[in-house]
């Protein structure tokens, strides 16, 4: 917990979806709590016709939008929410120069029994 799902544009760069990575992953540990090295990532590149988002529902969307989707253990404040939002656009907009407009951000919340991490056993459930 987490996991982290991030939809790019086609022909974006290695050394962009790494920092895009390193953003995300810093702001999940430093304002949501994640634990440190819980890092699973997802990045996956799309063709415009694969990634289709409004350009202008609710902000002006530039093609260089990405999607990420979170899904992490339900119990996060509201307040704890915004402070990640804020906290992964502008810090991609610190580290790649991406437009804090073209940040999509996507929070599921599921209860801990939901995940394994492998030999088919939920490690977090009580």
């Amino acid at each position: 917990m987490p996991l982290v799902r991030i939809d790019l544009p086609a022909g974006t760069p290695a050394g962009y979806k790494d920092s895009v990575v390193e953003v995300v992953y810093r702001a999940l540990v430093d304002v949501a709590h994640a634990p440190e090295n819980d890092k699973f990532f997802v990045v996956t590149e799309h063709g415009a016709a694969g990634l289709v988002m409004d350009p202008h529902y609710f902000v002006d969307r530039s093609g260089a939008a990405l999607i990420i989707q979170i899904v992490f253990n339900a119990g996060r404040t509201v307040e704890v929410k915004k402070a990640l939002y804020r906290a992964i656009a502008v810090g991609l907009s610190e580290k790649v120069g991406l437009r804090t407009e073209d940040v999509f951000i996507n929070l599921v919340e599921v209860p801990k029994e939901n995940w394994s991490f492998g030999l088919g056993e939920a490690q977090y459930a009580e």
